[in-house]
């Protein structure tokens, strides 16, 4: 499994760059996981959208989905001079209504389903989560802790990659990401913005807090507030886990394999 980053930066980007966006190719399938704003353009350097099996969105702020609605055109018109041939599996939340009703609006370009209606399963910690399999891939989906309904998302074929979503700390993200090959978190603050971001993000440092008790083998992080250096916010994650830590690169993609 690969893991290539298109967009890392939230909530805008840093010039010439892009919001949340990751491209997975794996068991069989290419998955878009995130669409945020500048991460098509990003995608189509690596993919032809053609050749997209689903795109799965944790949540509906605006940073992480506006590409559906570019990507939305492309379908439509791909379908319509032949080059495809069904509309593109589409995974989200239910929630808001409006925005999700819209998207669920575009029928010739999705065949959308929310999370709230995947089977409902115990994993092995016993933790509730929605599963979804696609190819050789198994993909599971636990609540986060943010200002709008999301999740936390893990991928296992090949090896382990868990996505933290927007999120702040929760024992459920702990257990999803046990024994990850790569976790994918959220780093939206330096220890200073602790109390700010409170309710809703992880800074770096708890960021790694939840790598190092959840046992993960490489945290990757992401999400970064356009203003700080990602070197700094590695640091930090470094003093809470003495694992691998790195900061997601636009462009740059990551191999997910058991041991790595």
């Amino acid at each position: 499994m690969k893991i290539t980053v298109l967009g890392c930066w939230a909530p805008y980007p840093r010039a010439g760059g892009a919001c949340s966006g990751y491209l997975i190719r794996g068991g069989g399938q290419n998955i878009l996981l995130e669409a945020g704003n500048g991460s098509l353009s990003r995608m189509m350097e690596f993919l032809d959208f053609r050749c997209l099996d689903a795109v799965i969105i944790s949540h509906l702020h605006p940073d992480h989905y506006l590409d559906l609605f570019p990507l939305r055109h492309a379908i439509e018109g791909a379908r319509r001079d032949g080059s495809l041939a069904e509309p593109l599996k589409l995974i989200l939340p239910s929630m808001p209504v409006q925005a999700f009703q819209v998207l669920e609006g575009y029928k010739k370009a999705f065949e959308t389903t929310p999370v709230e209606e995947l089977p409902l399963e115990q994993s092995l910690s016993g933790t509730p989560v929605r599963r979804l399999d696609l190819g050789k891939l198994s993909i599971c989906f636990v609540p986060t802790k943010h200002s709008l309904p999301g999740y936390a998302i893990s991928f296992t074929g090949a090896g382990k990659l868990v996505f933290s979503g927007d999120t702040a700390w929760t024992e459920e993200l702990v257990e999803i990401t046990r024994g990850a090959d790569l976790f994918l978190s959220e780093a939206s603050g330096q220890d200073q913005d602790a109390a700010y971001l409170g309710e809703f993000h992880l800074t770096a440092r708890q960021a790694g807090e939840i790598a190092r008790r959840a046992g993960v083998r490489k945290l990757l992080l992401t999400h970064f507030w356009p203003e700080y250096d990602p070197d700094l916010l590695v640091q930090q994650a470094l003093e809470s886990y003495d694992g691998p830590v790195l900061a997601a690169r636009e462009g740059e993609t990551y191999r997910v394999m058991p041991g790595m």
